[in-house]
């Protein structure tokens, strides 16, 4: 392994691919941290893989976006070539998702959306991406969305690094003229990020192959199997969304990129009232990601009064959870009640809260909702999701109520025994008013 590049450090190699090898190192005359992208020794430095490695490099100098992955400089000694980038911190969706399969809707929403923000300042740039899977997208832990890897892009000025009718990318997130090899535009790549939503979604990709036909004639010719069809519930906006970016027919799909972006801001407003930042951390503090002690100190800028710690508290979680089990002590052993949020509430009449009178012989109940709500327990206001808490409950039969002031109020009923750990989820996707709503029907 090299030990100097330029003015870096080598610490260490992180990834390899097929043609470059990237390591972490040390900037040292600014003393940061940075990752370097080097042409292997076996690749000709004359050939064309070089040349579209200087071309990368190129492009990515050119753009200077929050979610597009930044280069600090390009390195040429003769004998070989080093792309200098800011190091991210994070994981990648590909890794994301094989620790994650499918992703909460409102999580897959703002990846997506962060990924149509770098891609449409790259496309009014008249830079198309041509490879935009999980393996080229960077979920940082502070939240951020990092679009990766322009090995391949193509500016509408240039011509391609490849014969007329060759497709170049990765064949189970081409679109249907990549395949063809037709000339592409902006909305090709708005075809993958249709197909990424897609399996954050499912937990699959839209086009498999199989014995009758080839991934790619099935990007061709086959619709995509539903959601549903899969068993898996997606709040209908968001496929509607998913749907339009998957449409064969380049004129089908959005007109620009940005009409993608205002559908995704328009979906996630009512279902995440906090930072798109913060949910992201919050997330990769629920799968393990992030330790509590990370996630504390990133969100600790966002809530410091908030998140502040004692000596034997540890994460944000851990502070959230704490403080709404002391909340809920309170109200079983003050007996003060919440009337329910909204609707009429079908359980016990208000103030006939649970009550625990020995922790040791109670059941403990986690509650989870997509997108958020307001938990109520025979009547009683406990907690907001997604903030993580066990509810300590008496054994017996309890009313769960869901409630969010976009949506419908879902309920639940649940029968808890001494010593027993249940979970129970809610998925609000009537939004209020549906009925009268056109947009609410497929």
């Amino acid at each position: 392994m090299v030990e100097r590049i330029g003015t870096c450090r080598v610490l260490g190699e992180i990834g390899s691919g097929g043609m470059a090898v990237v390591y972490e190192a040390i900037q040292e005359p600014l003393n940061r941290r940075v990752a370097i992208k080097a042409l292997k020794p076996s690749i000709a430095i004359d050939s064309q893989f070089a040349e579209r490695f200087e071309r990368e490099a190129h492009f990515m100098a050119s753009l200077q976006h929050e979610n597009i992955l930044h280069v600090i400089d390009f390195l040429k000694d003769g004998r070989s070539m080093f792309i200098i980038m800011e190091y991210v911190d994070g994981i990648d969706l590909y890794d994301l998702l094989e620790r994650s399969p499918r992703l909460p809707a409102d999580v897959a929403a703002i990846i997506t959306l962060q990924l149509a923000r770098g891609l449409d300042y790259a496309h009014f740039r008249g830079i198309i991406h041509r490879d935009i899977k999980p393996a080229n997208i960077m979920v940082s832990m502070q939240g951020d969305v990092k679009l990766m890897d322009f090995g391949i892009a193509r500016h509408e000025r240039f011509g391609d690094l490849t014969e007329t009718g060759t497709g170049l990318g990765t064949p189970s997130y081409m679109s249907p003229e990549q395949i063809l090899g037709d000339k592409l535009d902006f909305r090709s790549d708005l075809f993958s990020v249709g197909i990424v939503l897609y399996q954050m979604l499912t937990g699959r990709k839209p086009f498999v192959e199989d014995e009758s036909r080839t991934v790619m004639q099935k990007i061709r010719l086959d619709r995509f199997e539903s959601p549903k069809k899969l068993g898996v519930e997606v709040p209908r906006k968001l496929e509607r969304i998913m749907a339009r970016c998957l449409q064969k027919m380049p004129a089908n799909r959005y007109p620009t990129t940005q009409a993608l972006i205002d559908d995704l801001t328009e979906f996630l407003a009512p279902r995440v009232p906090m930072s798109h930042n913060a949910r992201l951390v919050m997330f990769l503090n629920e799968i393990g990601v992030m330790t509590g002690d990370q996630t504390d100190e990133v969100l600790s800028a966002v809530a410091p009064r908030v998140l502040r710690r004692g000596p034997r508290e540890s994460g944000f979680l851990w502070n959230v959870a704490k403080w709404q089990g002391a909340a809920l002590a309170m109200l079983l052993l003050s007996g003060l009640t919440v009337q329910a949020a909204t609707g009429r509430w079908s359980g016990p009449p208000v103030g006939e809260a649970p009550t625990v009178l020995d922790v040791a012989e109670a059941g403990r109940l986690t509650v989870s909702a997509d997108p958020w709500a307001h938990v109520h327990v025979d009547g009683v206001h406990v907690l907001t999701t997604p903030a993580a808490g066990v509810i300590p409950l008496k054994p017996g039969r309890h009313y769960i109520k869901y409630t969010n002031p976009f949506f419908q109020p879902v309920e639940h009923v649940i029968t808890i025994e001494a010593g027993q750990d249940l979970h129970d989820r809610a998925a609000l996707t009537e939004p209020v008013g549906a009925a009268e709503d056109p947009e609410a029907t497929p």
